[in-house]
């Protein structure tokens, strides 16, 4: 797959500009009708995967692919990316993937790292299973579970 620009990337934040301008007008016309317009799913989790495989230099598998969303060019190591605006992110509680970037996507464009490292840590921290098959953790705990990897098991980041 083509790797990413860092032009494209440096326009992430004025899109998001732009989106939550949407957002706004959508909230100031319909809020008194109960509905919030946040972008959430496959929105944040797609422009998480762009950011990531730019930061970390990830050869990204198409959309939706099942356990990893890509994997890093140098290494050959299989990633799964996993990227929130709240506080918790949500693994899939069928697989473990062998490596796990998750972080929190700002409204402003810029990302977080909150984890990088082995998933099976994270998945042994995460809740029971939902309904939707998936099992959530908090980014408080990716954040504490981050402190114990070792430099040796983290994606390296090759853009700042």
């Amino acid at each position: 797959m083509k790797e990413i620009s860092e032009e494209s990337i440096a326009a992430i934040p004025k899109l998001m500009e732009r989106l939550y301008g949407v957002v706004s007008e959508l909230e100031a016309r319909f809020g008194d009708q109960h509905r919030h317009f946040t972008p959430d799913g496959h929105l944040v989790g797609s422009i998480g995967e762009v950011l990531a495989a730019y930061y970390y230099g990830l050869d990204l598998s198409k959309s939706s692919a099942t356990r990893h969303d890509g994997a890093c060019f140098t290494s050959g190591r299989k990633v799964q990316v996993k990227v929130t605006q709240g506080v918790v992110i949500a693994l899939d509680a069928r697989e473990v993937a062998d490596f796990l970037i998750a972080g929190k996507l700002s409204r402003d464009g810029s990302f977080e790292q909150f984890y990088n490292g082995p998933g099976a840590p994270a998945w042994n921290a995460a809740g029971k299973v939902q309904k939707t098959g998936q099992r959530r953790v908090y980014l408080s705990t990716l954040r504490r579970l981050d402190n114990d990897v070792v430099e040796a098991d983290r994606i390296q980041r090759i853009h700042v």
